[in-house]
């Protein structure tokens, strides 16, 4: 049986969640702020033409069906110098160019439930900008806002355990935007809003050291993380439409 939230704004977590709000019609908000969400934004804002794509079908198939570049993984692309999952891996250079892009997290939840009335992609450095395209959208489709923190997958789930790892910084992504979205917030959308107030002075230093930030670091992508624990840097709205996403005007 379908549950519909009596709330106008509201937050689910990962691809079950985002499947919860688009079975309600909902307006749904993608945050996977490491890195998902921030790469989308950083992308369109220089122009590049981003198609959301599931890692478990051919997404080099895909890619070379639609005349566009499937983007590697961080170690493999940097090599060959090419744009990849890494946010500031974009550049005025890739403009109107078309590129494939595959994760566990951001990309399989847009494209699990592509299929409703407005799919936008929300990060911390997009959190006023999207929120207020999301408050127009609303008024114009007289629908519900559910955004969903894609969270993190857990390595080595044994059976009978759920591959969902919560993560700290998708979490405060969502509050960024849920405390700038008009109308009713739900209980979770209210205590998300209060950990994002709570954090805002700090968030920087927050999401450095959270695990997700660690993993990265160490890792080697140091500027990634700071790159995407900036808040409101972008005007940039990604909006998917068909199967690609564009940038809407404020």
């Amino acid at each position: 049986m379908l549950y519909h939230s009596p709330y106008i704004c509201n937050v689910e977590w990962g691809l079950r969640g985002a499947r919860e709000a688009a079975e309600r019609g909902d307006i749904i908000i993608i945050v996977d702020v490491l890195s998902f969400s921030s790469t989308v934004v950083t992308a369109l804002s220089h122009g590049a033409v981003i198609y959301p794509y599931p890692p478990h079908l051919n997404g080099k198939q895909f890619a070379e069906q639609i005349d566009a570049e499937f983007i590697l993984g961080r170690a493999e692309a940097a090599k060959l110098n090419k744009p990849t999952l890494s946010p500031i891996s974009y550049s005025q250079e890739h403009a109107n160019k078309k590129y494939v892009l595959s994760s566990l997290n951001g990309a399989m939840c847009t494209w699990a439930v592509s299929k409703v009335p407005a799919l936008l992609i929300g990060s911390l450095l997009n959190a006023s900008s999207v929120s207020s395209v999301v408050n127009q959208l609303r008024m114009q489709l007289n629908a519900n806002i559910t955004v969903v923190p894609c969270g993190e997958q857990w390595n080595d789930v044994r059976e009978n355990e759920n591959s969902l790892r919560p993560s700290i910084e998708d979490y405060l992504g969502a509050g960024a935007i849920l405390s700038k979205l008009d109308g009713e917030k739900s209980p979770e959308s209210d205590v998300c809003i209060g950990a994002f107030q709570h954090a805002k002075q700090k968030i920087s230093e927050i999401i450095w050291e959270c695990e997700s930030g660690r993993e990265l670091r160490n890792r080697g992508y140091e500027e990634d993380v700071r790159h995407c624990s900036r808040l409101d840097v972008f005007q940039t709205i990604p909006l998917l439409k068909s199967d690609h996403f564009v940038s809407v005007q404020l």
